[in-house]
């Protein structure tokens, strides 16, 4: 599980949002079990290659999120998911409905309690998915990014981590498929342009327009996704 992983990346140094992504498809996939004790610090800070401190943010992440609890003392564990069915039989336009109920919300939040440094890890993710047209694994992997940062922008513990059960169904192989099939250069720029109004819209603290961006960027993936669903 993450020795596989972490032994094919040590040819380049992991940062903790990295490892964290490689751990939160582990506890999606069903692969790292409710209540289950994570290897020591320093023993897993070596499966993958990096310093404990690296190690030690990433799980500080997946904790924000929900996904993992840590004991001083006693260890990091897996949170038990009492609706995890649900959230392994999700289908991709399940996922977009349930985006549509809270994301729109996230901006708002965002845009209430968003930091400069927030905006600009934000702007560097557009810049990245802006130059991704023809990589569609690294604009996904940007994507996902993007909207966690935007969740974390609130402030709100409780936003955060219902934002990432949400979008931890991206991890899932049917919405992996699904992404195969619709993120095509032309799809990926209109996505880009729709993250990058987005976030002119929260950083200018106009939560009016970028509820409405949200909502455009949601509409457009739905249709893509309906179309992809009847090909």
């Amino acid at each position: 599980m993450a020795g596989r992983a972490a032994s094919k990346s040590k040819r380049r140094r992991l940062a903790a949002a990295d490892i964290a992504a490689v751990l939160r498809r582990e506890i999606v996939d069903g692969r790292r079990m409710g209540n289950e004790r994570l290897p020591p610090t320093r023993e897993h800070a070596d499966l993958f290659g990096v310093a404990r401190n690296t190690l030690r943010s990433a799980l500080v992440m997946l904790e924000r999120e929900g996904l993992v609890r840590i004991l001083p003392g006693s260890g990091t564990y897996v949170v038990g998911q009492s609706d995890g069915e649900e959230v392994e039989n999700a289908t991709p336009l399940e996922l977009i409905d349930a985006r549509f109920a809270l994301e729109p919300h996230v901006c708002r939040l965002a845009v209430l309690h968003g930091r400069r440094e927030d905006f600009e890890r934000l702007g560097a993710l557009c810049d990245k998915m802006e130059g991704s047209a023809s990589a569609p694994v690294r604009f996904a992997e940007a994507d996902e990014e993007f909207h966690r940062r935007l969740a974390a922008a609130t402030r709100n513990g409780l936003i955060t981590s219902m934002s990432a059960r949400v979008n931890a169904i991206r991890s899932m192989a049917e919405w992996t498929q699904m992404r195969r099939l619709t993120l095509d250069p032309d799809i990926i720029r209109t996505y880009s342009a729709q993250h990058r109004r987005i976030l002119t819209a929260v950083a200018a603290r106009d939560s009016e327009l970028a509820v409405a961006a949200m909502k455009e960027h949601l509409e457009t993936a739905r249709l893509s996704l309906t179309r992809a669903l009847e090909t």
